[in-house]
């Protein structure tokens, strides 16, 4: 389409129109052809679907042992993919102590700033680099590691052990550990987390226990043929 019919069909001036495009091709969600000028579809779109459809059965795989996490450790717990730069979170599961909490499905975490994103940047060593090599990374409270250098050191750390940490890096006194999720090809496909009050840190060797396991289990659920170092 022509920026002119996108804007007729948008309702929008097409100056508005042509600022989103342009934030949209900035993502790979939008092409531009360079002879007629017109735009279609760009090729991130099909990896958005991708992701859509890996989350519909980890999702539906993850409630049980995210369900027993939260009862064993007593603490809140968190699926999540990797979106770009950022974690959305599929699947929450409240801390079983019967207080009042927000749900937290569909909110949006920066993954350099959270568990579960840092589990699943150390193995996707491309996107990570990506990351580090675009704009300066955000910082969320003053914790939040975004030095490069220290950063690629924290993944390193976390690709060798398997285990993911963070404190007070996107919200001041909450801090967490993550774990990757493998699907069936072998690749990491989402990571899990609990989360739970800084003033509870460092967390005993049971919870870091109980969230492998429950890794694990999920990957075995998703035909994941191995569940990697640490695991």
């Amino acid at each position: 389409m022509s920026l002119s019919e996108i804007a007729a069909q948008l309702e929008l001036p097409p100056s508005t129109a042509h600022g989103i495009i342009k934030t949209l091709a900035e993502h790979g969600m939008v092409d531009q052809d360079p002879d007629s000028g017109r735009y279609q579809l760009g090729p991130a779109v099909l990896l958005l679907g991708n992701v859509y459809l890996d989350t519909l059965e980890l999702r539906s795989r993850s409630f049980r042992w995210a369900e027993e996490l939260a009862r064993r450790t007593g603490y809140a717990v968190r699926v999540g993919v990797l979106l770009w730069e950022d974690v959305v979170i599929i699947h929450h599961e409240p801390r079983p102590d019967g207080t009042r909490q927000m749900p937290e499905v569909g909110i949006v975490v920066p993954a350099h700033a959270c568990a579960a994103g840092k589990a699943l940047l150390a193995f996707h060593t491309r996107h990570a680099e990506q990351l580090l090599a675009g704009a300066p990374l955000r910082n969320m409270t003053g914790e939040t590691i975004v030095d490069p250098d220290a950063l690629r050191a924290e993944l390193a750390r976390v690709a060798e052990s398997g285990i993911a940490t963070e404190r007070d890096e996107a919200v001041i006194g909450d801090s967490g550990l993550g774990a990757p999720i493998y699907g069936p090809t072998g690749e990491v496909i989402g990571a899990i987390e609990v989360v739970m009050p800084s003033a509870e840190w460092p967390v005993p060797d049971e919870t870091v226990t109980a969230l492998r396991e429950s890794a694990r289990n999920i990957s075995r659920e998703l035909n994941a043929p191995s569940y990697g170092r640490g695991a």
